[in-house]
């Protein structure tokens, strides 16, 4: 039987001494205890820094790490420094798990070495109540890289919800000095875009242990619904770009839409038609071979949805 692997978790905290306690303590309290506990501390001005020290400063379970105010993707990329767990989750101060988090993730973890990226739904708590996710069940998204590319197309969840293996976390996080600013807060579109584009393997798993505080300040709620939605879509477009760059994608990458479309085992309609519109772009295949594409993706679809994803 394979090693179980092991969890590095990153919290960051900007101005939210009144929750942070109850994120660090839920995850001291997981059944499957976390390898590392790293707390990032982003220039408080409220006091979080001493209150930190004052209660977790003896605790040989908690880093804590105190930083000049460098926004939200500074905070990310400084709390890679020395991680050293397999899979790394990353935690906003202000959200809290379920104490069988980490235990349900590493499940799959553990029994899916080619699983690189694990999200999972979030439950509204504060100014909001309910819950969002990507389905009402499991969802193995094999790869992802065309479709986001193409289509800016959001294969993730809250920065709380989200976990990898520790390799794709640096990858994603390894960006230009000019992206800090421009990623000061919603950084796990970097997270998101980065793994998806670069190639990692995704997978959706539900727990409902992942609780999510909605309140005035939230950067993550402020810039999905009310944040400038041009601007939005613009930074993320140059962001998905930048990943793309690196992996030299070009023309010739939309001809394998089919391919990636296979690797999921039991995709719904909407990512069947999805994949099709991409397979239909003006590729380096003439028009007959991209309709024919489009044509097996929506059929492939079908049979799967039939099949209720048995088999490959």
């Amino acid at each position: 039987m394979s090693t179980p692997v092991t969890f590095s978790v990153i919290i960051t905290n900007y101005n939210y001494r009144d929750y942070v306690g109850a994120a660090i303590d839920g995850v001291l309290a997981q059944t499957r205890a976390a390898a590392q506990v790293i707390v990032m501390d982003d220039g408080s001005t409220d006091g979080s820094a001493e209150w930190l020290a004052s209660q977790y400063g003896n605790d040989a379970r908690v880093t804590l790490r105190c930083l000049s105010n460098g926004g939200q993707l500074s905070a990310f990329v400084r709390g890679m420094e020395g991680v050293t767990g397999d899979i790394v989750c990353f935690l906003d101060a202000d959200d809290y798990w379920d104490k069988d988090y980490l235990a349900r993730i590493g499940e799959l973890y553990d029994s899916r070495r080619d699983i690189d990226f694990v999200f999972t739904d979030v439950s509204l708590f504060g100014n909001e109540q309910g819950i969002q996710g990507y389905a009402d069940h499991a969802v193995d998204l094999g790869y992802t890289a065309i479709s986001t590319w193409v289509t800016a197309y959001w294969y993730g969840a809250a920065t709380s919800a989200l976990s990898m293996r520790r390799a794709w976390a640096q990858r994603a996080l390894d960006l230009p000095a000019s992206f800090l600013s421009t990623w000061r807060i919603s950084a796990d579109n970097c997270l998101v875009f980065g793994t998806s584009v670069l190639g990692a393997r995704k997978y959706y798993l539900p727990t409902g242990m992942v609780h999510y505080r909605v309140h005035g300040a939230n950067g993550w709620w402020h810039a999905r619904h009310r944040e400038n939605q041009f601007l939005n879509l613009f930074r993320s477009r140059t962001l998905i770009n930048h990943y793309a760059e690196r992996m030299h994608m070009d023309v010739h990458t939309l001809d394998l839409a089919k391919a990636e479309f296979r690797s999921k085992p039991a995709p719904d309609r909407d990512e069947a038609w999805r994949y099709a519109a991409i397979a239909l772009r003006r590729g380096a295949a003439a028009w007959p071979k991209r309709l024919d594409r489009a044509i097996a993706i929506l059929r492939h679809g079908k049979r799967r949805q039939r099949e209720g994803g048995a088999g490959k």
